[in-house]
């Protein structure tokens, strides 16, 4: 719960904890503001080395009560404006762990005049003091959330600055031509003189403006990757009662979640588990098998993994060696098939069993070539991940490419404002190609212009940075 009359635009001393409380080793609570030092000084038996303590130290004391009654022994990283994580003076109390030590300290701080921080209150105060932009700031919260080892190296790559540098070269390029059109505006074409084939059409430095909607287009179109790898992508597991689902979702997460029997119908509804599969966040779904049955509560079952499909951004389709393929297993993968149109939905054909049940040799499906594994002995997994990799890729448009990540979007926000700038950059340019008025012209390249400010927090309001950082979990 926010603080009664806390608000993000004021400079009180706050303090949360930075660690979830509870039993562990130990327990980070965070403290910034003006007067941070002094305020937590008070409730420190080291007072004095405390205050004269230089920035980037660390002292050791204990934290007391208003009645001077020792709460814990803890370690204090102090940091002085404006080398912090915030810009203001700031420390970090390493406590013992453990709910009841933690509210303690928590308590103390509060009684020494520290107020409960904000969701996300650190962070925008390190973008009002200029030690984060926008896009680092967003990327703080990536990273907390980060599902794989790539979700987190992408992160990374933007708390590095890698889509704020980016931002700013395509910014730049924006303001030269938009300073070029407003000096067309202010003074007759005689006066200035036109190169024809430079400035083609009623738009100088048109060349430059093509430029920057070329890199706005990439930055759009990685979104789609970039979504994935944070949120990730729902994986179906489906195919007929004992064709092997359970033994294959048991597999790939490397647990026995699911339970396996020769009895046909034994999984009557779905269960889920997130797996990594090559560094993609996958929501892998067990399902019940796909038939007609008597029975009305397998029934509900497979009503349910039905629907389940409805929703599935990939489906590894289970046909069961040992019976080959059947009609209804040609009917599902075609009715897959022949709703691509419609809404795409990749599907990879797997035959199972190849322990007891050899490859056909036409292996060719409305679906797409079959994939041979053992569910039970492991073989042709590593196939078939690197197979599931490979459709993600596709779903994304943009498959990841080996090395340094490239500078990309990691938001709903950041998407939003360079679709938004790529669309007013397009019509600039279609207007410079009818050759109409410069005056309708320099009023879209200044949009553009903002939005990617606005990308950035060059160009922001109050009820934007409260909406976005509200969103932070407290302690960030």
């Amino acid at each position: 719960m926010a603080p009664t009359g806390a608000s993000y635009g004021d400079d009180s001393p706050i303090a949360a904890f930075a660690s979830a409380p509870g039993k562990s080793a130990l327990t980070l609570i965070r403290c910034s503001g003006p007067g941070a030092l002094e305020l937590a000084a008070s409730v420190f038996s080291a007072k004095d080395k405390l205050l004269q303590a230089r920035g980037n130290t660390v002292i050791h004391g204990w934290i007391v009560s208003p009645g001077n009654d020792k709460i814990d022994e803890v370690l204090v990283s102090a940091f002085r404006a404006p080398k912090s994580y915030t810009g203001e003076d700031s420390l970090d109390i390493s406590c013992h762990g453990g709910t009841a030590t933690g509210n303690g300290v928590m308590a103390a701080l509060r009684a020494a005049g520290f107020r409960d921080a904000l969701p996300g209150e650190f962070t925008f105060r390190a973008f009002m003091n200029g030690k984060l932009d926008l896009t680092r700031c967003e990327s703080v919260m990536e990273l907390v959330s980060a599902r794989t080892e790539t979700g987190r190296r992408n992160a990374v790559n933007r708390l590095s600055g890698a889509l704020e540098n980016e931002i700013n070269v395509v910014k730049k390029k924006l303001v030269e031509v938009l300073a070029g059109a407003e000096i067309f505006l202010d003074y007759s074409e005689d006066e200035i003189g036109i190169d024809a084939e430079e400035d083609a059409g009623r738009l100088p430095g048109r060349r430059l403006a093509e430029e920057a909607l070329a890199r706005l287009h990439r930055l759009a179109e990685s979104w789609r990757r970039e979504r994935i790898y944070q949120e990730g992508i729902l994986a179906v597991i489906a195919g007929r009662p004992n064709a092997g689902k359970s033994s294959l979702f048991n597999l790939l997460i490397r647990e026995d979640r699911s339970i396996v029997t020769e009895i046909p119908g034994t999984t009557r509804d779905w269960i889920e588990a997130w797996v990594s599969i090559e560094g993609i966040p996958v929501r892998l779904v067990d399902t019940a098998g796909l038939r007609d049955s008597p029975d009305p509560v397998e029934a509900i079952g497979v009503e349910r993994s039905r629907a389940m499909l409805e929703n599935a951004e990939l489906v590894l389709y289970l046909i069961d060696g040992a019976d080959g393929v059947t009609d209804e297993d040609s009917a599902f993968i075609g009715e897959l098939a022949a709703r691509q149109n419609s809404r795409p939905l990749p599907c990879i054909p797997i035959w199972n069993k190849t322990d007891v049940a050899p490859m056909p040799q036409a292996r060719q499906t409305a679906a797409g070539h079959l994939l041979g594994i053992s569910a039970k002995t492991g073989g042709g997994v590593a196939e078939l991940t690197a197979s599931i990799a490979t459709a993600i890729g596709k779903i994304s448009g943009q498959p990841e490419t080996a090395g340094t990540p490239q500078p990309a979007i990691g938001t709903t926000r950041q998407k939003n404002l360079v679709e938004a700038a790529v669309s007013a950059l397009e019509e600039a340019l279609t207007l410079g190609e009818r050759e109409e008025p410069l005056d309708l012209i320099a009023p879209l390249l200044r949009d553009a212009v903002n939005l990617l400010g606005e990308i950035t927090g060059e160009v922001s309001t109050a009820d934007i940075l409260e909406e976005m950082f509200g969103k932070f979990c407290v302690g960030k």
